[in-house]
């Protein structure tokens, strides 16, 4: 069971953020402002897709395989040659490799790869599934080479599976699954959070969700259900402006047409808007550079909150200069069994005697290991998340805990490495967890759970 007292009131600072000068915040909906029970949400989308792909001609024996929410993680590579998923640095060096479910060793890796390396910018073959909705699309593919591997009327090929003249690829069951793609927590402080923002800034949603999604989703989180005696606030009204179907990441270039929604029929209004901001009213399509027009705000004076590394935080900020804030709910797990096995690791550390304990406390964070790091080795997605995140936390709602006036801050780069602040609630006052705290040897480094020199 995961320990929510412990994380709600956590914020990590991977820069300098000061809230007093946050003119504007802005929110994605799914998995930030909405948070789909999980795994329960992962496993409805998992029996969707699997259900569509045997509606389409895959065999009915698929239809066996029930989600395990311990077995995918965010940040894997889909290789469409080989059907592999890898767990890959920064640079591209591969840290686990499994076929299915299968674990591969250190020499049938070197069988694939013979360099133990990929080039991730080859994104004709290696697809990188960095989203909290590509769980479930994950799981998928490893019952797919599974299920054909250990079937005896498919022969096994390198790049896929034949069935006496028929040959199906890695590439063509990647493809069928993405085609297959076209449950929520009750938070009832999400109101809260709002009005609390709203009273001080502007705020706005910008999600890639339509309309009559987006409507019924705000209502639920925002909206009293039918029969209250204390009905909140239409859903809208929390919001200065309320953009759907954004596209991103292609919001925060050159955009798409901006667009009315008529929201008794949720159907878009013919022409181009160009009028100015109207309270109250949806728009669709824009871009962000329309976001900071009718708003009137700009650049670092933005503080955008979303769940996905490269459609919400990296584009906002490269492209925008939004200082960004992102939700990584993994990090519930990840801080409860780093504070669980701590004092094991700490002590096995001095005894440099750990690796085999190392592995198991890695199993605790699930089949494929930690979502942040392997062994001494930052992921993928942690190497993303350190370039291109100013705030992160397990939820948005974290900034409740704070005045809106605070500093939040990065400690200075020493010899490379950065220390990081995780900021918590205490009462009236706000201090660091535990960045103070420095093992025998190096500096402490909370976001790995590691010293800094071995990371």
């Amino acid at each position: 069971m995961i320990d929510d007292s412990l994380t709600e009131r956590l914020n990590h600072s991977l820069a300098g953020v000061t809230l007093e000068n946050i003119k504007c915040y802005g929110f994605d909906m799914d998995y930030t402002l909405a948070i789909y029970k999980s795994p329960e949400y992962e496993g409805l989308c998992f029996e969707l897709l699997r259900d569509r792909l045997v509606s389409v001609g895959y065999p009915h024996e698929l239809l066996r395989y029930s989600y395990d929410p311990n077995f995918p993680t965010r940040g894997l590579v889909y290789d469409s040659s080989y059907g592999n998923l890898l767990k890959v640095d920064s640079h591209g060096n591969i840290l686990v490799c499994a076929h299915g479910f299968i674990y591969l060793t250190g020499a049938e890796i070197l069988h694939y790869y013979p360099t133990r390396f990929i080039q991730r910018d080859d994104t004709e073959r290696f697809y990188i599934l960095n989203t909290l909705f590509n769980l479930s699309e994950t799981y998928l593919y490893a019952c797919l080479v599974d299920f054909f591997t250990g079937c005896s009327r498919y022969k096994n090929c390198q790049q896929g599976f034949k069935h006496g003249d028929l040959f199906m690829s890695y590439k063509s069951m990647f493809q069928d699954v993405r085609d297959a793609m076209n449950y929520l927590h009750d938070t009832p402080r999400v109101p809260e959070m709002l009005s609390r923002i709203k009273n001080v800034a502007k705020v706005f949603l910008a999600t890639n969700s339509d309309y009559n999604y987006t409507e019924g989703i705000m209502k639920y989180l925002l909206e009293s259900p039918p029969g209250s005696k204390n009905p909140k606030k239409l859903w809208r009204s929390y919001f200065d402006l309320v953009v759907v179907d954004t596209r991103k990441p292609l919001f925060f270039a050159e955009g798409t047409v901006l667009r009315q929604v008529d929201t008794n029929t949720g159907k878009l209004r013919i022409g181009t808007y160009t009028g100015d901001l109207q309270h109250g009213t949806v728009y669709s399509g824009g871009s962000s550079d329309l976001v900071c027009d009718l708003l009137d705000v700009r650049g670092k004076e933005i503080l955008y909150v979303g769940d996905h590394i490269f459609g919400d935080i990296l584009k906002s900020k490269k492209r925008q200069g939004w200082k960004t804030f992102l939700v990584v709910p993994e990090l519930a797990k990840e801080l409860q069994v780093w504070t669980e096995k701590n004092g094991m690791f700490q002590e096995l550390r001095q005894l440099d005697v750990y690796l085999s304990e190392l592995h198991n406390m890695d199993l605790c964070y699930g089949k494929m290991g930690s979502l942040l790091r392997y062994g001494c080795t930052k992921t993928l997605f942690a190497s993303q998340l350190l370039r291109y995140a100013d705030l992160y936390a397990a939820s948005c709602l974290n900034l409740i805990n704070y005045p809106l006036t605070y500093l939040f801050s990065a400690s200075s780069v020493l010899a490379g490495n950065s220390e990081e602040f995780i900021l918590y609630n205490t009462g009236n006052s706000c201090s660091s967890f535990p960045g103070s705290d420095e093992c025998q040897f190096h500096h402490y480094n909370v976001f790995d759970g590691l010293c800094g020199d071995c990371t």
